[in-house]
C-alpha cells in the first residue's frame, strides 16, 4: 500500500461517477497514501481526504437551478459560467460546510493539476490544506477555458489542469508511486476527438500561443496518456475503473435525477470492485 497511488481524472459533473466510488472507499476504510485530482476529480476528490461521505452529490443537488451557482446569467454578470466566489468561497463556508480540520488531519497526500496558459504546461500542487487559497487552487484546477477566468496563484496564470495532463498517471509515478488506481470518467474504449471551435479559443487566447498550441493538441496528448494507463493496466501496474458506458450527463448538468443517478452508478461500480482495489493495495 505505501506505494500505491489514486489518479482521480475530471469531466465536469461526469465526477460524480468518481464521488460514488470515493464514497464506498470511505464507508468501507480503503484509503490511499497519495491522490492526484484533476478538475472534477480534484474539487470532488477533496471531499475523501476530509472524509466527506455524500458531500459533492449533496451540494450540487440543493444548488440545482440556483442562478448564483452557474448559468448563463453569472456568465453575463461576473464573465462566469460558475460562479467563482459563490461555488469555491461560498457553499463550502457556508453552505455545506468543508471539514477543513479532518482534511489537514488526513495523513494522505493530495496533489491537484492545473494549466499554466502562459506555458501550456502543467503545472502541480500539493494541497496540503484548504484554506481561501486552497479553494483557489481547486477552482484553478476545474477553471474552464471561454467560461471562466484563470486564477493567478505563484505568480502563474492558471486554468482546467484537464487542457494539458488529463490523466497524471505518469506524475503519480514520478511521486514514487509505481502501482496506482486509476479511476475514468469515460468508458473503456473512448478516445478523444479534436477540439471543435478551435477558431473560438484562438480569439479568446491570442496573447497566449503556448495555450492555444495546447488546446490543439489536446486529443492527442489525451490519447496518448489513455494507451498508456491501459499499457500499465495490462502490466499489472494499474487497476483502471470505469464507467460501464456513456455517461449520459452534462458537463455542467444540473438535473437533480441525473446527478444522482451517477453517483449511483459509481457506488455500484465502486461496490463492484472493492475486493479488487483492497487486493490490489495489499
Amino acid at each position: 500500500m505505501a506505494n500505491t497511488g489514486l489518479v482521480l481524472e475530471g469531466g465536469g459533473m461526469r465526477g460524480l461517477f468518481t464521488s460514488g466510488i470515493l464514497d464506498v472507499l470511505l464507508e468501507n476504510g480503503v484509503k490511499f497514501p497519495f491522490t492526484v485530482g484533476v478538475s472534477a476529480g480534484a474539487c470532488f476528490g477533496v471531499n475523501y481526504k476530509s472524509h466527506q461521505i455524500g458531500r459533492a452529490l449533496r451540494y450540487n443537488v440543493q444548488m440545482c437551478g440556483n442562478p448564483n451557482y452557474m448559468s448563463m446569467r453569472s456568465w453575463l454578470k461576473t464573465g462566469e459560467y460558475i460562479n467563482s466566489d459563490f461555488c469555491y468561497h461560498v457553499v463550502p463556508t457556508q453552505i455545506d460546510v468543508f471539514d477543513w480540520d479532518t482534511y489537514a488531519a488526513d495523513p494522505m497526500k493530495f496533489h491537484i493539476v492545473c494549466t499554466d496558459i502562459e506555458t501550456g504546461r502543467p503545472y502541480y500542487h500539493d494541497l496540503k490544506k484548504v484554506d481561501y487559497t486552497g479553494l483557489e487552487w481547486i477552482r484553478a484546477s476545474a477553471s474552464l477555458p471561454i467560461v471562466s477566468k484563470p486564477v493567478e496563484l505563484d505568480g502563474r496564470k492558471l486554468m482546467d489542469g484537464g487542457l494539458s495532463d488529463s490523466l497524471p498517471l505518469r506524475y503519480a509515478e514520478s511521486q514514487g508511486y509505481e502501482r496506482n488506481v486509476v479511476i475514468l470518467t469515460q468508458p473503456l474504449g473512448y478516445r478523444k476527438k479534436p477540439m471543435p471551435m478551435l477558431w473560438l479559443y484562438k480569439m479568446a487566447y491570442s496573447k497566449y500561443p503556448n495555450m492555444i498550441e495546447c488546446l490543439r493538441t489536446r486529443h492527442d496528448v489525451y490519447n496518448a496518456q489513455l494507451e498508456y494507463v491501459e499499457q500499465q493496466a495490462a502490466a499489472g501496474k494499474v487497476l483502471l475503473i470505469a464507467p460501464p458506458h456513456k455517461l449520459d450527463i452534462g458537463r455542467v448538468e444540473q438535473n437533480p435525477e441525473k446527478l444522482k443517478a451517477i453517483t449511483q452508478l459509481g457506488r455500484e461500480t465502486g461496490l463492484a470492485m472493492l475486493e479488487r482495489i483492497k487486493e490490489f493495495l495489499k
